[in-house]
């Protein structure tokens, strides 16, 4: 197993970063790898930094301003070769069919349910790492 394993989190309120960083803890299971955090406030950020590589896992605030998440999955769904999975943050659960509509691999709502936000980022890295296998 690889020793560390890269999630980008995208969102322009850093409280929805810092909630993030914490409902994920230094690993969100025992069986995927230590995480280490690669934070972006804009779009930009985030397409320079998957341009970059090294991403596993990508988590997008649906509720981001200027762009939300759910575009923003779409696009780089669309434009990014090999683009990594998608865990997106909504703000209501009747938006589950806009998280599919943006082709996310996964979708959880805020604020973040520590134990299934964990489940789900660690249900993404098993397949990242199902994918480089």
């Amino acid at each position: 197993m690889q020793a560390t394993a890269t999630v980008l989190v995208y969102s322009d309120d850093s409280n929805t970063r810092e909630q993030v960083r914490l409902a994920t803890g230094r690993r969100p299971a025992p069986d995927v790898p230590v995480v280490e955090f690669l934070e972006c406030a804009t779009p930009a950020a985030v397409v320079r930094e998957l341009d970059r590589g090294g991403v596993d896992v990508v988590v997008l605030d649906g509720e981001a301003v200027p762009m939300g998440g759910m575009g923003l999955c779409r696009q780089l769904k669309d434009e990014i070769f090999q683009c990594p999975p998608v865990l997106l943050l909504m703000g209501r659960p009747q938006d589950a069919w806009l998280a599919t509509w943006s082709r996310a691999d996964a979708a959880v709502t805020l604020p973040a349910d520590p134990v299934e936000f964990a489940d789900a980022l660690a249900a993404l890295l098993r397949q990242k790492r199902l994918q480089s296998a």
